[in-house]
């Protein structure tokens, strides 16, 4: 039942697309019943758009969007950020011993499964089908193949090994976890297969922009390979570094002008993205992005909800680096005298500073304000004011707003037409570069970084070896921050005394924990304590290297799932 109940759910949401010029576009029709589908080209197309709908909106935008918030939220870029509302992110990336008994995780599994067990069904339907040509046909299988993958991908490198579906008839309450690196394997051959057939970028039409491509497939299949590589599995360098170059090679992406388009409406499904989770707007449907609101400013403008807002120890590596391009673009502070790309900034400057004091100016926190922050009348009246007392570090994400001219007639939760990347290239180059690097290709590192670093006007990288390495971390904090990359390059960068990263940026010691408790604190960071700077502080290897299995999914599994150590 509880299968049939996911492949029921697929075929609804194919049904609900408004009209949208590119490949989700559908007619509103009514639900269908699986005894009549699959007997038409129209009806195989319909249910393999289905399957890409389970990407971040399967049964609603919580559970995926919540739980990639919730990764970099677990890192040293990101607060929990809302400090007026009770906090459901805490238990996890506060490090408790508790996070079993998180939801967001529970609601994640379940999605991804949900997704897994759609491709499952329409793999095995569309393989036997006669009803479209047999290259569409192959085509549409190896859509289904890849997006699978991914959806395995995304929990691997969440949880550690998990049970392996992949036959929709399949009782899943008798599968036992997978290892990790048995469940890479598959994946690895999933993403081949798939890349075998897909199309590329070129060959696709502008209707069909945003479905699976040869380029997303070997994308994926690297950044897997690079997930694995270390001391002890030293041959996944050398992979990672041949699928990535093919990628490079085959010419079909390209880095953007300009780093401020990257997150753009106007750029979605740009030459930059190699796969993106496609969102749309509709005055009637929820087929739009969410995360736009779930971490706008809560005092505007807009319903922001604050949750996630960039820590100072990012804007610091930022300004380390002398990167004030990206960090214009990545970071929005209290108190800024523009946001980038942003026309109408007088307005937004109207609603968001009469919302937080609606008092007036000589209210009674505006006085607190000045003489805590030493803000001034002028800046008050000028500046852009995120609320200190709502907003932990007063600062929000710039990628994931909109301007107000980009905003549509209803702004709102699953309303935001603004495309989720999910791989970049950008993040192909510093892939291949740490590959090449990894593998004593210094020369073909460099090139890579500094086609990054170049863009934002910084100066070229000529060092080698461990600085090399070291700069090519660094280059990926700041240009992938906020993009679901960082806890994962935590989890697996090893660091000279044979720990991971993770473990020298938190625990009691942990450069985040100590920066944030000591005297250099930032002021806001440390005037809003609503959440406590000691975030980082409980965290234990090697129980918090990997979430913990959902505890629901261990007590329902027979005895099949076991879970993760420590926890």
């Amino acid at each position: 039942m509880k299968k049939l109940i996911y492949s029921l759910a697929a075929l609804a949401t194919m049904s609900i697309f408004g009209s949208c010029d590119d490949f989700l576009t559908e007619e509103v029709r009514g639900t269908e019943n699986l005894d009549t589908y699959f007997e038409t080209a129209d009806q195989v197309e319909q249910y393999v758009t289905g399957c890409y709908f389970q990407l971040v909106k399967g049964g609603g935008w919580w559970q995926v969007y919540n739980t990639w918030l919730l990764s970099d939220m677990t890192t040293d870029d990101m607060w929990d950020g809302n400090t007026t509302q009770e906090d459901g992110y805490l238990m996890t990336t506060h490090f408790y011993p508790t996070g079993q008994e998180q939801g967001i995780l529970q609601n994640f599994w379940g999605a991804r499964y949900q997704g897994i067990s759609t491709c499952n069904l329409g793999i095995e339907k569309v393989a036997e089908t006669t009803v479209v040509e047999p290259a569409l046909r192959d085509r549409y299988v190896a859509e289904m193949r890849f997006l699978r993958a991914f959806f395995y991908f995304d929990l691997v490198r969440n949880f550690g090994g998990v049970p392996m579906v992949t036959d929709y008839s399949t009782d899943v309450t008798t599968v036992s976890r997978s290892t990790q690196a048995e469940c890479y394997a598959w994946i690895e051959e999933e993403l081949k297969a798939a890349a075998a057939v897909l199309p590329q970028r070129s060959q696709y039409s502008s209707s069909d922009m945003g479905r699976a491509t040869r380029g997303a497939a070997l994308g994926i299949l690297g950044k897997c390979q690079l997930y694995q590589a270390g001391s002890n599995n030293p041959e996944k360098w050398a992979e990672a570094r041949a699928t990535l170059k093919t990628v490079i090679d085959e010419g079909q992406y390209r880095l953007l002008n300009n780093f401020g388009d990257v997150w753009s409406v106007a750029y979605n499904n740009s030459e930059e993205s190699l796969f993106e989770a496609e969102q749309m707007y509709s005055d009637t449907y929820a087929v739009g992005g969410a995360l736009t609101v779930v971490t706008g400013c809560r005092n505007g403008p807009g319903d922001g909800w604050s949750w996630g807002q960039p820590s100072s120890d990012l804007e610091n590596a930022f300004l380390a680096m002398g990167d004030t391009e990206r960090l214009k673009w990545s970071i929005i502070k209290t108190m800024c005298s523009e946001i980038a790309g942003e026309d109408r900034f007088d307005e937004v400057v109207s609603e968001a500073n009469g919302n937080a004091c609606s008092d007036g100016a000589t209210g009674d926190k505006y006085k607190g304000y000045m003489a805590d922050f030493d803000w001034t009348q002028e800046m008050f009246s000028t500046c852009y004011l995120i609320d200190p007392a709502q907003h932990k570090s007063a600062r929000i994400i710039r990628k994931y707003y909109l301007p107000l001219e980009d905003r549509p007639e209803v702004y709102n939760i699953d309303k935001i037409p603004l495309n989720h990347r999910i791989l970049r290239y950008a993040d192909v180059l510093l892939m291949y570069a740490e590959a090449c690097a990894e593998t004593g290709q210094d020369g073909e590192a460099q090139n890579a970084l500094n086609q990054v670093r170049n863009r934002v006007g910084l100066s070229n990288v000529n060092s080698t070896g461990t600085n090399l390495r070291d700069a090519i971390r660094a280059e990926r904090r700041l240009e992938l921050c906020n993009e679901q990359c960082r806890l994962y390059d935590l989890r697996r960068w090893e660091m000279s005394d044979g720990k991971k990263m993770m473990e020298h940026v938190f625990g009691p010691n942990g450069s985040f924990v100590l920066y944030n408790t000591g005297p250099d604190a930032d002021m806001y960071e440390r005037w809003n304590q609503i959440e406590s700077s000691d975030k980082g502080i409980r965290f234990t290897a090697p129980r918090d290297l990997l979430y913990p299995i959902p505890l629901y999914e261990i007590q329902h599994s027979n005895g099949n799932i076991v879970q993760n150590p420590g926890w």
